[in-house]
């Protein structure tokens, strides 16, 4: 569903990303690992079609990102760190604002719409100002629209960060509900999250992949934790390595 490539990106001399390649199948939701600054987010902005690379190529069910940029973005759904929120709107003529952006037949809208206010939770909001909602409920709406277009990708960047314990408990739970018919990739500092919802895992440091593979395979004799201080410390071998006989 999504294969990236020897993707790197760069700003003048100084490499953010360099020949990252990792995989996500349909259904699979992968955690995307790393430190601050070591190029998770540039990498999704990449993917997402927000950012063009320096070289190196992302396919999306088969689409290419930089030659078929169009057709990527309908299958890809986005929730940046901080979701793209107008506060003077109330959250349904928001939602139409957006369907409408990404091109929902003004016939289909009012459906589209609803089936996110549910899926999302938002039944009991949708005639609220932005502004005036919760942080978990301003999480909502950011997902509902990644979400109301449909796609089968969905591209989460730190969805929990700065909730109460209940609320990060409800937006995983959505998460989990969400995965299945689509692939998820989850870019999250909480390795707990990663460990509960994750099959897959990708470490990136300094800019390049330090490892790819199953949860169950990094994590049959260490902790996640163990795991991911390994990889960021430069003390495990980088995932070309591992993958020589």
């Amino acid at each position: 569903m999504i294969e990236v490539r020897d993707l790197s990106k760069r700003y003048g001399d100084l490499v953010a990303v360099h020949q990252v390649s990792f995989t996500a199948v349909k259904g699979e939701i992968l955690g995307f690992l790393g430190p601050n600054g070591a190029g998770k987010t540039t990498t999704m902005r990449i993917i997402t079609g927000f950012l063009p690379a320096t070289s190196g190529t992302v396919r999306v069910d088969g689409f290419d990102i930089f030659e078929q940029s169009y057709d990527v973005r309908k299958r890809i759904g986005y929730l940046p760190e901080n979701p793209p929120l107008y506060n003077d709107m109330t959250v349904s003529s928001y939602l139409d604002f957006v369907g409408r952006i990404k091109g929902i037949p003004r016939a289909d809208l009012e459906v589209a719409r609803d089936r996110v206010v549910e899926t999302c939770g938002l039944a009991k909001v949708t005639r609220r100002v932005l502004g005036h909602l919760s942080k978990g409920f301003r999480q909502r709406v950011g997902l509902a629209q990644a979400l109301i277009h449909n796609p089968p990708v969905l591209v989460l960047d730190e969805p929990t960060i700065g909730l109460d314990p209940r609320q990060i408990i409800d937006i995983r739970t959505l998460i989990r509900e969400l995965a299945g018919e689509r692939t998820v990739i989850l870019s999250t500092h909480i390795l707990p999250e990663v460990a509960q919802l994750c099959q897959k895992v990708v470490i990136i440091n300094e800019g390049r992949i330090a490892v790819e593979d199953l949860i169950v395979n990094l994590t049959r004799d260490l902790s996640l934790e163990e795991v991911f201080l390994r990889y960021i410390s430069g003390n495990g071998a980088t995932a070309t390595e591992e993958s020589q006989p």
